[in-house]
């Protein structure tokens, strides 16, 4: 409840607060809607809202597990490599620094305009550069004792890779996995704002501005709120599991 109820309590206040500012006038109801005009859109359109937001997470899912996969790939070779690890981070540095406005489009153009794959790559693209330097940064952190152990045993690279390095990493693998799974989220509806399907949140929230529906669009950022905060619990989570002695020493 001490963890709860603080914050609880803080989302109550903000949300009477931005009622009574609106009800007072003090800014239109098409810049910034009522709770109660947004709540009633949820209630309405909470179908629309489900199938959406399935179709942006699918998107979102498809591309964090496709770029963490290559980021831990790449962090791999990076950490073994010194060349690899100086060529490496600058452009990965580059690739994060690529905006998703621009990007979306040319991918968008380049594919048909019933695929999918454009929003994926954008998220991937996204994805890899926390998961990627994150990792790295803990490949690179190896006990020297564990180091010298292995070597004693003569150990192949493969078998240090999974039984030293990446368990030892595994910390700052969740410290990007937990940036990139909120990344991932955003990445996917914002990719949708230019074309492509329109069976995502980004598509319902451009469509529903652009007819001046301003609640129901509100309704819809609310939904790719929830399914941001999804992605972020579940990755927590997993990182319980994975980690449970973390939780052991934080408790």
């Amino acid at each position: 409840m001490r963890r709860v109820l603080p914050p609880l309590v803080f989302g109550v206040l903000a949300l009477v607060l931005w009622e009574v500012f609106v009800a007072a006038g003090r800014v239109a109801p098409f810049i910034l809607p009522a709770p109660t005009a947004i709540g009633a859109q949820i209630a309405e359109q909470r179908q629309n809202i489900w199938d959406a937001a399935l179709a942006s997470g699918a998107n979102a899912l498809a591309g964090l597990i496709g770029g963490t996969i290559l980021a831990v790939l790449a962090a791999l070779a990076a950490s073994r490599s010194r060349f690899l690890g100086e060529v490496s981070v600058p452009f990965a540095a580059v690739v994060n620094a690529l905006p998703i406005i621009a990007l979306a489009p040319i991918l968008n153009n380049m594919f048909e305009s019933t695929s999918s794959v454009p929003r994926r790559l954008v998220t991937g693209i996204v994805v890899f550069f926390p998961v990627f330097l994150n990792l790295l940064r803990g490949l690179r952190e190896v006990d020297p004792v564990h180091q010298e152990l292995m070597r004693t045993y003569a150990a192949s690279v493969w078998t240090f890779a999974v039984k030293v390095r990446l368990p030892g990493a595994l910390p700052h693998l969740f410290t990007g996995l937990r940036q990139a799974s909120s990344l991932a989220v955003i990445a996917a509806v914002v990719a949708e704002y230019f074309g492509g399907l329109q069976d995502g949140l980004g598509a319902r929230i451009t469509s529903a501005a652009a007819f001046t529906a301003y609640p129901r669009a509100w309704a819809f950022v609310a939904g790719a709120c929830l399914l941001g905060l999804t992605f972020y619990l579940v990755t927590l989570l997993l990182e319980r599991v994975a980690m449970p002695w973390k939780r052991s020493l934080i408790s």
